[in-house]
């Protein structure tokens, strides 16, 4: 495995494991963002349907965007995520319309940019508002 591809990979579990602390799930855009691939902005842009497909807008391979993906289930499998379909829609007039994440529009990799990974331990709040 090259050096590249294993920072790329301590870049993933490092993002999953603050979003999952901080969001209490994992999410492909999430971790986009947090290491530096996806822009705020170009992740809005396509949140309005501005740019046709999410992986236009990321700053890495579509090699490499595998490879993260890849990463985010091990990550999901290692901490025994639950996966949950999320059904991305545009934002704004015309909020009905299905956002596309890849090029290829391929079921499969579709599914997996949309999956979260939910943290199956139940997060309580004491009466003074902190988590047990």
């Amino acid at each position: 495995m090259a050096n590249s591809q294993i920072e790329l990979q301590k870049k993933v579990d490092s993002a999953a494991s603050f979003l999952l602390q901080e969001k209490g799930y994992v999410s492909a855009v999430d971790v986009l963002q947090k290491i530096g691939v996806l822009s705020k902005v170009d992740y809005e842009n396509w949140r309005f349907a501005r740019v046709d497909y999410l992986e236009r807008v990321c700053k890495i391979s579509r090699k490499e965007l595998s490879v993260i993906n890849n990463e985010i289930r091990a990550y999901a499998r290692k901490h025994e995520l639950k996966p949950s379909f999320t059904d991305y829609r545009k934002w704004g007039k015309g909020g009905n319309i299905r956002l596309r994440f890849s090029k290829s529009g391929e079921n499969n990799i579709e599914k997996s940019y949309a999956t979260h990974y939910l943290s199956s331990q139940k997060v309580t709040r004491n009466t003074d508002g902190k988590d047990e």
